[in-house]
């Protein structure tokens, strides 16, 4: 691959496993160093740290961080510039996804979704925005097709991403010119881990709601952000659905 990240370096949340691990791999690939951020998944972020520096010596790192802790947040910027000497890219995937129907909506449940998928993404921007500004660098937030078109029983994690799709927005205006902000909307591209009440035909019928009739992949996403950070320098407050269509097709 064409190694257009040379020298730059991206700080991926949640980037141990699943699309985030896309995410690091193709950037990684594309010649940047990579600031792998965890919380619970060690095995998996360590394997991957390994796995890039067995390509690159001292290309990639792991950070733990507990993204609901505010305080943390600063800290985390602080350490990934501590390793790399520079941080050039934030991209903001991590996230909790579960089911939270309106009549069993409670304040733990505000406070973890919103904080990941909302306070989270604001509050790393606000540590991270000295430095990007200093790079000319950019951010990439994972939002959803579901920002737009709520998911039914998932209220408080409709309402997040609606509210990261509106913060990727205002960021794009309050960073400019230096910083670049954009999101990815993504659809039916990997199956929830912690989604036990979803059968088999529900998720066929998801399926037959795209209009190309198939899932996606999680290096879709990930070659969607490798072209907002490298290739896309007039483009910002953006919201790009990566849905195979499913948005217009629901």
């Amino acid at each position: 691959m064409e190694q257009g990240m040379q020298g730059k370096t991206v700080l991926v949340t949640g980037g141990a496993k699943r699309v985030g691990a896309a995410i690091c791999r193709r950037l990684h690939a594309a010649g940047a160093s990579l600031a792998v951020h965890y919380l619970r998944s060690a095995p998996e972020a360590l394997a991957l740290r390994d796995e890039l520096n067995a390509l690159r010596p001292e290309s990639a790192a792991a950070f733990q961080s507990d993204l609901l802790d505010l305080n943390a947040l600063p800290q985390l910027v602080r350490e990934v510039v501590g390793k790399f000497g520079r941080l050039d890219v934030l991209v903001n995937n991590a996230s909790s996804f579960y089911a939270t129907p309106l009549a069993e909506v409670d304040e733990q449940q505000w406070h973890d979704l919103l904080g990941t998928n909302l306070r989270a993404p604001l509050f790393l921007a606000q540590a991270a925005a000295d430095e990007l500004r200093r790079r000319h660098g950019c951010i990439v937030n994972i939002a959803d097709i579901h920002a737009e078109r709520p998911m039914h029983g998932h209220l408080l994690y409709s309402v997040a991403k609606a509210g990261l799709a509106a913060l990727t927005r205002s960021l794009a205006q309050e960073m400019a010119p230096q910083v670049r902000v954009n999101a990815i909307a993504p659809g039916v591209i990997m199956w929830p881990e912690n989604a036990a009440w979803m059968d088999e035909e529900q998720r066929r019928k998801i399926v037959a709601h795209t209009l190309l009739k198939r899932e996606g992949e999680p290096d879709d996403i990930a070659k969607t952000v490798a072209f907002l950070i490298q290739d896309a320098p007039y483009v910002t407050g953006q919201i790009i659905a990566v849905d195979g269509g499913r948005s217009i097709n629901i």
